[in-house]
C-alpha cells in the first residue's frame, strides 16, 4: 500500500456534483482504491440517513463521519461515538433564528430533522430531544453577518459553514479534523497517512490536520488558501484526480 491509508471525503461540493450524483469516474476510482486496501470514508455534515444511500451505492463496509464529526460510525449502521448538542443552545439559537425572520434555519437530532416549515411540538420542549446540529441560511449578507457575531460571542459552539450562504453549529471541539483523528485511533493508522478533500469552512480543519489536505477547484478560497493541493471541481471528477494522482498514482 502506498503513503495514504484512509481517504476522508466530504460529499456536497466533492463527491456528489451539482445534480447530488456520485460520478462513474468518481464511483470507479473510489472502488479501485478500495481494492487496494485503501480505506474511505465519508466526512459530512449530512447526517446518517440522508449519507447512507451513497454509502450503499459505492458498496462501502468503512467507517463515516456525519454532522460534521457529531456522529462517528465505525462502519454503516455501527455507531462509534457521539457528541450531543446541548439543549440550551438550540433553544437559544432557534430564538436567534426567530429574530431574523428572513433566515432558514433547521436542526438534526439523532432521529428527525426540523426545520423553519417543521419545528419541534410542543415549540419550548428542547430537552426531549437528543440535538446534533444546528444551522442557518441566508443569502443576505449583513443578516449572516449579524446572526454569526451573536453566535461568536457566546465562545459556546463550533461554527463552520457548508455553503458561503450558511452557518452550521456544533458542539464545541466537534469537527471533521476531530473525528478524523478518533478515526485514525480506531483504524491504528497516523492522521499524516489521511487525504482529506473537501469545499466549505466545515472541511478546513481536516485540510489542515491530514498528511494531504485536498480543496476542490470549486471550493471557497479560504478552503483553496488551507489545502495542499486544489483539484479539479466536483462537476469533473475531481475526487477521482485526487485518488489517482496522489493515492493510486496511476
Amino acid at each position: 500500500m502506498g503513503q495514504y491509508k484512509l481517504v476522508a471525503l466530504d460529499m456536497d461540493g466533492t463527491l456528489l456534483n451539482e445534480r447530488s450524483e456520485i460520478s462513474a469516474e468518481n464511483a470507479e476510482w473510489i472502488g479501485k482504491a478500495l481494492d487496494a486496501g485503501v480505506i474511505v470514508s465519508f466526512s459530512t455534515g449530512r447526517g446518517f440517513r440522508s449519507a447512507l444511500p451513497y454509502a450503499e451505492q459505492l458498496k462501502l463496509e468503512t467507517p463515516m463521519i456525519t454532522v460534521n464529526g457529531s456522529e462517528i460510525w465505525s462502519r454503516p449502521h455501527v455507531l462509534h461515538k457521539r457528541t450531543l448538542l446541548s439543549p440550551v443552545y438550540v433553544k437559544r439559537l432557534h430564538e436567534l433564528a426567530l429574530r431574523h425572520g428572513e433566515a432558514w434555519f433547521w436542526a438534526y437530532t439523532t432521529d428527525d430533522i426540523y426545520n423553519k416549515e417543521k419545528w419541534i411540538d410542543p415549540q419550548g420542549d428542547y430537552e426531549s430531544h437528543h440535538w446534533l446540529k444546528f444551522g442557518y441560511y441566508t443569502e443576505d449578507d449583513a443578516s449572516r453577518e449579524r446572526i454569526l457575531a451573536e453566535i461568536r460571542s457566546w465562545d459556546a459552539l463550533e461554527i463552520t459553514n457548508s455553503s458561503p450562504h450558511n452557518l452550521e453549529l456544533n458542539p464545541k471541539g466537534v469537527s471533521k479534523a476531530t473525528a478524523i483523528e478518533e478515526l485514525c485511533g480506531l483504524l491504528g493508522i497516523g492522521v499524516s497517512e489521511v487525504v482529506a478533500v473537501g469545499d466549505s469552512l466545515n472541511d478546513i480543519a481536516a485540510i489542515r490536520a491530514a498528511g494531504l489536505g485536498v480543496a476542490m477547484g470549486n471550493a471557497q478560497q479560504a478552503v483553496k488558501e488551507a489545502a495542499d493541493y486544489v483539484t479539479l471541481t466536483n462537476d469533473e471528477h475531481g475526487v477521482a484526480e485526487v485518488i489517482r494522482r496522489f493515492v493510486l498514482k496511476g
